[in-house]
């Protein structure tokens, strides 16, 4: 084994990381320091932010040429998988997360129809450049429309982002210091974007691997780190909603953003493999419909609900594995999945979401008696 390619990966996700968090916490002081409402900040600067390592990479994949494709749409999908499945329920297990109306009213309907969207574009075998105008603009219109949520926000929100992201900056130094961090964030998510696909590319080569597996696993798990520190934090602090708010707009952002932007700056967009329409894009869109009944019972993900995300990325990465190698334990495993496993977890979460349903409308049909007695 070539070790420099080890060292090409390890470097670039030590960049990336590091970047991403230089990044985040300048522009989020910086945004304050301008006015803008800490839950525009969340929803947009932080969320967007900590996606920023899918953004590098994904350009600099789809700028590389045909090779970094199935690296750009492997590290777009595989990061909105990685994020639902992984993130939020390693935040749930750690501690029961609220959801806010907000998010399963408006967000995760925006998400799931951007992730429809996208599997629309890609239906033809590539998502082009008009593909790539149309999904950016989509960024623009969806930011515009936070700005006009985050004029509703509470006091209550505004202390946790304070708390998270501290007070506005005071002073030119101050600001430019901050300024500073937001460039030096950016020159670290370039080299180790470079550094980070060269490597992926060169491992998948010298072990017989798909660029497109490596990229749904290796770099979508990386880049996604930053999302992992946050959402985990938030949850370990208490913090309301930041680790749901965090991974649904990033989702939003890759699929908007990181795809948008890769597809206008590739040579001739970006190709999507019939494997990954075939498979992980339906996947993807699974995941996100998932969000909405889970989210739905009683606003809260549970410990239990974290634990079956986690149980079903597991399986799904195991799928990957099996399916790159043709193992032959892979019809088995395809069998069980798909004949036990899902429909049990889809009968458990159709009862759950049915006594949440209920005890709400026992509980309004009782109100109007309770006021009389």
């Amino acid at each position: 084994m070539d070790w420099t390619m080890i060292l090409m990966l390890l470097g670039g996700l030590a960049a990336l990381t590091l970047g991403a968090e230089v990044l985040v916490r300048g522009a989020a002081r910086l945004a304050a320091a301008l006015g803008i409402s800490p839950l525009v900040i969340g929803l947009t600067v932080v969320a967007f932010g900590t996606s920023s390592p899918e953004l590098a990479v994904s350009v600099q994949a789809a700028w590389s040429g045909e090779a970094g494709a199935d690296i750009a749409i492997g590290n777009v999908v595989g990061s909105n998988i990685f994020n639902v499945l992984l993130i939020l329920g390693l935040s749930a297990v750690v501690a029961p997360l609220i959801v806010s109306q907000q998010l399963v009213r408006v967000d995760v309907p925006i998400m799931i129809g951007v992730s429809l969207l996208f599997a629309l574009m890609a239906s033809d075998g590539k998502v082009d450049r008009l593909d790539g105008l149309l999904l950016f603009s989509g960024l623009i219109a969806y930011t515009a429309f936070a700005i006009h949520q985050g004029r509703k926000e509470s006091k209550a929100v505004e202390a946790e982002y304070a708390q998270e992201f501290g007070e506005k900056p005071r002073g030119i130094g101050q600001i430019m210091l901050n300024l500073a961090f937001v460039v030096g964030g950016l020159v670290m998510l370039m080299l180790g974007s470079n550094w980070f696909v060269d490597g992926a590319i060169a491992l998948a080569r010298a072990f017989g691997v798909s660029e497109l597996v490596i990229g749904l696993t290796i770099v979508a798990g990386g880049t996604s780190l930053p999302e992992v520190a946050t959402s985990v934090m938030a949850s370990l602090k208490g913090e309301r909603d930041i680790a749901v708010g965090n991974v649904v707009g990033s989702n939003i952002f890759n699929l908007l953003s990181v795809l948008g932007l890769a597809a206008l700056v590739a040579p001739d967009g970006v190709n999507v493999a019939p494997a990954a329409f075939d498979f992980d894009i339906p996947v993807m869109i699974t995941v996100a419909v998932a969000c909405l009944p889970i989210f739905f019972t009683g606003y809260t993900i549970a410990r239990w609900e974290g634990f079956v995300f986690l149980g079903y990325y597991a399986a799904y990465t195991a799928y990957l594995l099996l399916a790159a190698n043709q193992h032959d334990a892979l019809p088995m495993f395809s069998n069980v999945m798909l004949y036990f496993v899902i429909p049990l977890t889809a009968l458990t979460i159709g009862v759950t979401v049915y006594q949440s349903w209920r005890a709400r409308h026992t509980a309004t049909a009782s109100a109007p008696t309770d006021r009389m007695g």
